[in-house]
């Protein structure tokens, strides 16, 4: 009788103790500099009409990739061509795994951007940019699942025109997970670096990370 199944089982049964001791220090992964979400925000889910082709897409268009989702507007004079621009720099800093990457600026404003503005904004920043414009249920939609606020005032003079919103950005995996949350990318001084070792990371991840992975391979 061979003795390789039974060790195989009993090698499963101390995984499943040691994880009883250690899961707690599992869900705090401290190797992530952005928030880590995972298991606690939704998976991405939307449909959009994309700015440059006029497509409806949804988030099944961007499954494997890791995808980046901000919204913000293009007359916006500070906080989102800083953001963008930072974003950009961190894809630079990706190389070639830049392309792995697909990040959804989604207008808040969609009153003053049109397709062909918004197309034209975001390839100011980077070919992986994507701009989404959505009617006002689907934006109120997608803002309210990843709890984002914001609020336009139109107004006929520019100068009373009012636009606010939240600066998260919410970094999706390739299968379309919510695994991290960036803050403001608009002020200060972010980590930069530390956020593309985040998004490298997940470039390369198999979608089986942790204890469960782990242990799919044992058994």
């Amino acid at each position: 009788m061979s003795l390789y199944p039974a060790f195989r089982a009993l090698a499963a049964a101390l995984v499943l103790f040691s994880m009883g001791a250690a899961l707690s220090a599992c869900n705090r992964d401290e190797g992530w500099h952005a928030t880590d979400v995972t298991s606690i925000s939704p998976d991405l889910k939307f449909t959009m009409t994309r700015a440059e082709d006029g497509k409806e897409v949804t988030a099944a268009d961007y499954r494997g990739k890791v995808t980046l989702l901000y919204f913000g507007y293009t007359f916006c004079p500070d906080i989102c061509p800083t953001t963008l621009a930072n974003v950009a720099e961190i894809l630079k800093g990706l190389g070639s795994e830049a392309n792995k990457v697909r990040v959804l600026f989604v207008t808040v404003d969609p009153g003053r951007d049109t397709p062909k503005v918004l197309n034209l904004y975001t390839d100011a920043f980077a070919p992986q940019m994507d701009g989404l414009v959505g009617t006002a249920d689907e934006l109120a939609a997608l803002a309210r699942r990843y709890r984002i606020a914001y609020s336009v005032k139109p107004d006929d003079n520019p100068s009373r025109y009012e636009v606010s919103h939240s600066p998260a950005i919410y970094v999706f995996g390739r299968e379309g997970k919510a695994r991290l949350l960036i803050g403001n990318l608009g002020i200060g001084k972010p980590d930069l670096k530390g956020i593309g070792a985040d998004l490298h990371r997940l470039i390369g991840d198999n979608g089986k990370s942790g204890w469960l992975g782990w242990l799919q391979g044992v058994v």
